[in-house]
This record gives C-alpha cells, structure tokens and sequence, in this order.
C-alpha cells in the first residue's frame, strides 16, 4: 500500500494544482466572460471523462495481462506531456486537445483500483480504499493550496509545476514501485472485452456488483458536478480568488484524509459495509442540499466538514465489490465500473455548468448560483434509494460466484 498511495498522492496532488487556474485560463480565453466560459470549461471536463469512458477498459484489461506496473508507468508519462500541453496551450482546441490525453491517462486510476485490490485482505478491503481516499485528500489538501499561490505568479505556472510533478512520479514508478499481479493470476487480453460494451457485458457474471455499480454511477454523478463547478460557484457568489479557492479545496481534501484514512476502517469494523454505504450516502444527500444553500463563505466551510462524512460511502461500496469479483477479473472488473462513471461523468459536468450558467448573470429566468449543488443532493438521494433496495434483493454476503437470486 505505501508504494501505491505515494504513486496516489503525488498524481492528485499534479491534478489539484491545476484546478485552481484552469477556469481563468479558459476564461481568459474567451474575453473574461464568465458565464461563457462555465460552458466550454464544462465542455472541457466532459472531454476527459469521455475519453476516460473509452480507455478505461482496456487499461485495466491489460493490466490484467501484462500486469499493472507497465500500465502505471506508460499513463504517468502521458500525465506529464498532458501538463506540458496545458502550459502552452494558445487557445481552446489545445485545451480540448490536452483534456483528452489527460482524460486517456487518468483510465489510470483503474489500474490502481485493481493493484489494492491484489494485495488487499478482505478485512482490510474497505480500510484501503479509504486510505485511496485518503491519498486523494492529501493530494487536494496540498494540491490546490499550492495552485492558487503558484497561480499568483501567472496562471500557467501551477501547470508545468504539475508537469515536473508527473515526471517525479514517473522515475518513483520506475525504480520503486513493484509489480502485484503475479504471473498465475493473469489472463490473456481480450479486445472483445476490452470496450465499454464488452465490460457491461461481463458485469452480467456478478448481478449484485452490476446493482452496486449503478448506485455508485449516481453517487459520482453528483461528486462529479460538485468538482466541476466549485471554482465558478465561489467566486461568483462569494468573490472567492485563486488563493482562496485553493484553500478551500485544500479543506475538502483535508476533511477527505481525515475520514477516509482515519474513519473508514472503524465505522466498517462497528457498523459493516453495508451500513456504512447508507450512513455516507445519506450524509452525502444532506450535505450537496447544504452546499447550495450556503450565502456565505463561511457557511460553505462549515458544510465541507459536515459533507466530509459522504466519503464513507465509496470505499465501503468498493469493499464489496473486490470481494464478489474473481481475482483474475478484478483490472477488467475495475476498468468497467470506472468506464461507467466516466461515461455519467461526461454529463455531470455539462449538467452543472449549464444550469449555473443558465441560472446566474444578466438574463437568467432565475438568479439561482445554487442550483447545481441541488441538482448533486438529487442524485445522491436516487443513490441511496437504489442501494437500499439493492441490499433488499441481496441480503447476504455476495459469494465469488454469484447468482441472481430467484425473487429478482
């Protein structure tokens, strides 16, 4: 696990840096209309989570084969050109252009899923994908934080910063980082399989991961459309800048290390998976019904810590999931349900970007900057009433090999 959380750590922590400054770049851009640019920046994002739905199959099936070491190291290099790219982007279709390297690269992360899923014991199954989450906030507590000082010096500086970053990483992969996939346990790549529709296909095998999978497609459908329009949201309505919106990102991914990496093992040890994903999911509904509710910034800092606690949820529903799933599927099992979130994530961030846009400025039915926090609680009520009705289909511990039970 230490080998794979620092690989973890230091690519979310090249991610959060950007975050901060690519909405003014891409505002910049277009003349500094802010309501113009929430469209192409949603267009943008949707581009990565596009890609990331076409390529994440296949990464994770061939780490299946070739195993997950030589899959990490080819998407960490990519990272890095990606950056480059973002740093000397002259217009949008450069942006475009760099997102979907990026969005290719970041398939990634199913490769990762896969190799904690090689070397995870099932008591410890849901503690280390918590400390997954875990990684993902230490790298955001920093990331952004870092960012928006970075960006007081030009926009484009937090991106090569990034770019270096990628490149540490890389020689960290490379001379550090072990391969978890030993050789009885792979499976020759199949590139029938290796495609979103081949991957839903295989879902079949495990009817109550395919429940599960539709619960968590939900749940970051509305995480999606929070990252996506966070920046644009305090800046308009609390005249948030770079620095203060990489403080506040920075507090996300603070709260995000603390229950992931601090809580999630005791609350599955107390209450169990199952109750854990209700306790997150709930927690989750409440706290994007609060984030658009907040009229102060202070407000806002507050519900982070509260909503903080939405986190139990993923690494709980991931527990279950690695252990319904045969070891030798768990890449292209993986790869499959990150393809599925990617693809609702190609709309989370058009469905957000468009309603703050429709829904703020001069001109709008309806001056709303909220709405798509909204529109997230939503989602993640929906979340919850499928994964309580997914746990009444299946009441038991789903065995390895599984079958549909008769009543469904």
């Amino acid at each position: 696990m230490r080998f794979i959380l620092v690989t973890l750590v230091l690519d979310i922590l090249g991610i959060g840096i950007v975050i901060p400054v690519l909405p003014e770049i891409v505002t910049g851009m277009l003349g500094g209309d802010e309501s113009r640019a929430a469209f192409w920046y949603g267009s943008i994002a949707a581009s990565y989570a596009l890609a990331q739905f076409l390529f994440a199959p296949v990464l994770g099936a061939l780490s299946d084969q070739v195993g997950r070491r030589p899959v990490l190291l080819v998407s960490l290099a990519g990272f890095g050109v990606n950056y480059v790219l973002f740093g000397l982007a002259p217009n949008l279709a450069w942006l475009f252009a760099a997102r979907i390297l990026c969005g290719i690269c970041g398939a990634s992360f199913t490769t990762c899923n896969a190799y904690i899923a090689d070397i995870s014991k099932p008591e410890d199954r849901a503690r280390n994908f918590g400390l997954v989450g875990a990684a993902f906030g230490i790298g955001f507590i920093f990331g952004p934080a870092l960012g928006g000082l970075l960006g007081e010096l030009g926009p484009r500086v937090p991106l090569f910063v990034a770019a270096g970053l990628a490149g540490i990483n890389w020689l960290y992969g490379f001379f550090v980082l072990p391969e978890s996939l030993p050789l009885e346990r792979r499976r020759r790549f199949s590139l029938r399989e290796a495609n979103p529709v081949g991957g839903l296909l295989r879902l079949q095998r495990y009817p109550f991961v395919a429940s599960l999978a539709v619960s968590f497609v939900l749940m970051m459908m509305a995480h999606r459309g929070l990252e996506t329009v966070f920046v644009l949201y305090t800046s308009y309505r609390y005249g948030w800048e770079a620095l203060q919106n990489g403080l506040g990102l920075g507090l996300v991914g603070l709260t995000a290390a603390v229950v992931q990496g601090g809580m999630v093992r005791r609350v599955v040890t107390r209450f169990g998976e199952r109750r854990t994903v209700l306790i997150g999911l709930t927690v989750a509904t409440a706290g994007y019904a609060l984030y658009g509710l907040a009229s102060a910034g202070w407000m806002l800092l507050a519900v982070i810590v509260f909503a903080s606690l939405g986190g139990l949820a993923g690494p709980a529903i991931q527990g279950l999931v690695t252990g319904t799933v045969d070891p030798s599927e768990q890449g292209a099992i993986q790869g499959t349900l990150t393809s599925l979130t990617s693809l609702v994530s190609i709309f989370a961030p058009l469905i957000s970007t468009g309603l703050f846009s429709a829904l703020t400025g001069e001109g709008a039915p309806l001056e709303l900057p909220g709405a798509p926090f909204f529109a997230a609680a939503a989602f993640a009520l929906l979340a919850l009433l499928l994964i309580v009705r997914t746990f009444r289909v299946y009441p038991a511990p789903a065995p390895a090999a599984e079958a549909a039970p008769p009543s469904a």
